[in-house]
């Protein structure tokens, strides 16, 4: 199975290259640098795909790795958005990451409410 040296996820046979981030895919990674599902945790959900890749950039600027799980099933059949999008982080990062969405989601609120404001 192909491995994306950048992201370290596993992607079915014939894949080339990683759909988050290009990288061309390699047949096998170190032992150590796989992902174990017991590594990270949630901190983030939504519905949008552009809110969680924001958090995750904004994480990765501040130096916390991160990484984005979609369960996205356009295939079932019900009027909405059902999607669910997670935004996962390392389990030694999640209270600095909690903390870092927060105060971003805070800055956010109020650089709206000055726009608002704005004669």
């Amino acid at each position: 199975m192909p491995y994306c040296p950048n992201c370290k996820y596993e992607y079915v046979e014939g894949t080339l290259n990683c759909p988050d981030c290009g990288e061309k895919l390699v047949e096998s990674l170190p032992e150590e640098t796989l992902l174990s599902e017991d590594d990270w945790q949630v901190v983030y959900t939504s519905s949008f795909d552009y809110e969680v890749e924001m958090l995750k950039d904004n994480l990765e600027s501040a130096g916390i790795a991160a990484n984005i799980l979609s369960q996205r099933d356009s295939n079932f059949p019900a009027p909405g958005d059902l999607s669910i999008i997670k935004l996962l982080v390392k389990k030694e990062d999640v209270e600095s990451a909690i903390s870092f969405i927060e105060e971003f989601k805070k800055n956010l609120l109020s650089d709206n409410d000055e726009e608002n404001n704005i004669e």
